[in-house]
């Protein structure tokens, strides 16, 4: 019985082992692609997935969008600005099939492809164009690198530029720029105000020269403002035109 005992626990053994590398279970974001005796059969997935052992070899592959960084680039702008710029990749598998037999390791071969992809794309554009334009270069680079990666059933879906790491001199120049700029807009608009204003006292002057009484109320609207402060004195003359204006010419109400 010793002897029959241990090899049917043996049997039963292989059993379990053969009977678990038979038997799959992929998530509703994973696909797996079969191979047989070394040629492909297809996809597979989610749920329960049966493998003849031995035979069948399943590599699992997963269709969630992965965002892989981009590490820093040397880069030498078009205007001959060397740079430092790191990015930040979004990208999915949409076939899995292409994704395993198209690439030996389409993580690493995406990785390596979008480095080379930044610096050549950077590489055509000015630094002024890298700084202000950076969604038109977004745009430009996970165009390009989605279309090299379709082959490989990999989508490309955002390409993001997150820092640009300037020399210590050109970020004191850039500095210097913004200042300059930011002084020559404050004199343009001090200047529109001067000449607003200007033009706004000339058209009084038209007025208060055309009517002769307009003069005379801001006079007295000038004392009343004056006069509304009671801690100061002020000696204002009054012209004589002005008092003969309001009082009447002498003689006036005498009759002749």
């Amino acid at each position: 019985m010793g002897p029959q005992f241990t090899g049917l626990f043996v049997i039963i053994l292989i059993a379990i082992f053969i009977l678990a590398s038979a038997i799959r279970v992929l998530r509703e974001y994973e696909r797996g692609v079969i191979f047989r005796l070394g040629r492909l059969v297809g996809e597979k997935g989610p749920g329960l997935i049966l493998l003849i052992p031995i035979i069948d070899r399943m590599v699992k592959i997963s269709l969630r969008v992965v965002a892989m960084d981009v590490p820093p680039q040397d880069v030498i702008t078009k205007d001959n600005v060397s740079i430092k710029v790191n990015a930040v990749l979004y990208f999915r598998v949409l076939r899995a099939e292409e994704a395993v037999v198209s690439v030996e390791n389409f993580l690493y071969a995406t990785s390596q492809l979008a480095q080379t992809t930044l610096r050549s794309v950077l590489g055509e554009h000015e630094l002024d164009e890298l700084l202000s334009d950076r969604e038109k270069i977004n745009q430009q680079l996970q165009r390009i690198i989605d279309e090299r990666t379709d082959p490989w059933g990999v989508k490309v879906t955002a390409v993001e530029v997150k820092d640009v790491d300037l020399p210590q001199e050109m970020q004191r120049a850039i500095a210097k720029q913004a200042e300059a700029e930011r002084e020559r807009r404050a004199k343009i608009i001090h200047a529109e105000g001067e000449f607003q204003a200007a033009q706004k006292l000339t058209d009084a002057a038209k007025v208060i020269g055309s009517e002769p009484a307009a003069i005379q109320l801001r006079y007295l609207q000038t004392l009343t403002e004056i006069a509304v402060d009671k801690n100061s004195t002020v000696a204002f003359p009054i012209p004589i035109d002005l008092l003969r204006g309001m009082m009447g010419k002498p003689g006036g109400g005498s009759g002749s």
